[in-house]
């Protein structure tokens, strides 16, 4: 059975077959842009609002939530329905709000550091896996008197891995959720053929990068895509994307104490930034712990160390706010912590 949001409005007028025309954009508005359930669409008549509850699903059961102690950071576990889990983490920040969504259950990619790497992978998320988490996200943002204006595509998975359905994901949150492409971000470790797909689509989103490295031989141990696809032409297929798009590229860089977060790091980063036909934006990420990448993350003083290194190197970097490290929340973190309070012991 297709979920709530794997519907587009052709699938809608079938389910809504028999019914007056105009019922189908009372659904659709309700469901996108007022963000109802089909119980509480009071334009419907009580019977029809029953039944559509019964037959359109959510995708998305809660397993857990955790928030920060200032509530300004909400963290998801959900479980699907063949039993794969997912997490979704909304941010308020002063002055907007971000929503971080899964775009596979579990991840293939394989990168160490990462929590959901180390978990392997499961499936990719539909369509309707992926806008239903947008969907929780902005429903729990305006119950906190915020609008969800923000979507980053840096959650478990990897986007460009499930290049159709995030793609499809995107429409729909530009065109019936109303989120400019302008504020959609989707991430990739490195996929080039996705790269190059992005470049010739018509919504100006953004794209970041995880790159962790800026040399082939450290990047092939952080980010094992980077053998099949390494930095040369990586970077060949960015500086075409921002040919063709003219929009700002970021890079995601994890700082890893003593492996990518030195003197030399700092000047193979800018070399490789200034290849580029626009400028590069870096985002220093304090990498936070997992309990199976045994080498912690870049202490404080070493993270400002390092921005000021690009900095003097004429990069422009930004550190970005550890959000959620008390309640796990880096990709796959959560997840994690609670298979093991799961596991009999033993």
């Amino acid at each position: 059975m297709p979920t709530r949001y794997d519907l587009d409005r052709d699938a809608l007028a079938g389910v809504l077959d028999g019914e007056p025309r105009y019922r189908v954009d009372q659904v659709w508005d309700g469901l996108y842009r007022q963000l109802a359930e089909p119980g509480g669409l009071t334009t419907l008549p009580k019977a029809l609002r029953a039944r559509l509850d019964n037959e359109l699903p959510t995708a998305l059961a809660p397993v857990a939530e955790a928030a920060d102690r200032r509530g300004d950071t909400v963290k998801w576990l959900f479980s699907l329905a063949d039993g794969a889990r997912v997490e979704t983490v909304l941010m308020h920040y002063r002055d907007r709000t971000t929503v971080c969504v899964s775009s596979q259950a579990g991840c293939a990619m394989g990168c160490g550091f990462c929590a959901t790497g180390q978990a392997g992978f499961e499936r990719q998320l539909s369509t309707g896996e992926i806008v239903e988490q947008v969907v929780r996200a902005a429903q729990r943002a305006r119950d906190d008197g915020r609008r969800l204006g923000n979507v980053v595509f840096m959650g478990m998975g990897e986007p460009m891995a499930n290049y159709d359905r995030v793609w499809a994901a995107v429409q729909r949150l530009h065109t019936d959720l109303g989120i400019s492409a302008r504020h959609l971000t989707i991430s990739t470790v490195g996929l080039v053929p996705g790269i190059r797909r992005l470049a010739t689509e018509d919504l100006p989103v953004n794209l970041a990068v995880s790159l962790h490295a800026a040399n082939d031989d450290l990047r092939n141990e952080l980010v094992p895509i980077n053998k099949r696809y390494p930095l040369s032409v990586l970077m060949a297929a960015c500086a075409d994307y921002l040919r063709a798009k003219g929009r700002r590229l970021s890079f995601e860089w994890a700082l890893i104490d003593g492996t990518n977060d030195r003197p030399s790091d700092a000047r193979e980063l800018a070399e490789l930034a200034r290849t580029l036909p626009l400028p590069a934006h870096v985002n220093l990420i304090p990498l936070n712990p997992t309990p199976g990448y045994p080498t912690r993350g870049t202490p404080r003083d070493g993270v400002d160390r390092f921005r000021h290194w690009l900095a003097d190197l004429g990069v422009n970097a930004t550190i970005r706010r550890n959000r959620g490290t008390d309640i796990d929340a880096a990709c796959g973190q959560l997840a994690a912590r609670v298979e093991l309070r799961g596991r009999a012991p033993g």
